[in-house]
């Protein structure tokens, strides 16, 4: 009556709706476990500078460089269910001309089996922090925080941010040393 390829096809159609289902079950057995840890950020040095946008043309923006600490425990992240964790320090402050601005400073790429104790003191920042204009001068608010995305087996990608912000201001006059 029924052909090795009908038979074929629907042993194939069976196998995946209980692969798909065991991997919805997979993906429900971590859904609701909360990915927040606390991290402790401080700046160590922060400088500004007035340096011409050579992409733009001869207008000069400010540019930081500022180093920091980091300390955070992300061994309570890993779960069976997660690869890898895409970390990073962003920079958020307000400009007359920008309701928000933010920034990524540094990134890192850990993965499941290395060590996700973090403990960095006086680092540079990966990453240049340009403002568009004039606004990092004198400015007394920078928020940083450190935020992570988990990258899954089965399931959605979630984008947490830490409980640990660190709020710092920039200098009130430009550096023309050589900064860093």
């Amino acid at each position: 009556m029924h052909t090795a390829l009908t038979r074929a096809n629907a042993l194939a159609a069976y196998t995946m709706s209980v692969l798909a289902s065991l991997t919805f079950l997979c993906f429900l057995s971590t859904f609701f476990n909360e990915y927040q840890v606390h991290a402790d950020i401080n700046t160590v040095k922060v400088v500004v500078k007035n340096v011409p946008d050579y992409a733009i043309g001869k207008d000069k923006n400010d540019l930081g460089f500022l180093t920091f600490d980091l300390q955070a425990d992300l061994t309570p992240l890993f779960n069976w269910n997660v690869k890898q964790l895409f970390l990073y320090l962003t920079a958020e402050y307000e400009t007359p001309s920008n309701k928000l601005n933010q920034v990524v400073l540094w990134d890192k790429i850990i993965l499941r089996g290395e060590n996700a104790l973090l403990d960095y003191r006086s680092m540079n920042t990966k990453y240049y922090f340009w403002d568009d204009g004039n606004g990092l001068l004198a400015h007394k608010n920078v928020t940083m925080t450190l935020s992570w995305n988990v990258i899954p087996n089965a399931g959605n990608l979630p984008r947490i941010t830490s409980t640990g912000v660190h709020s710092f201001a920039f200098p009130d006059a430009y550096t023309t040393t050589r900064a860093m």
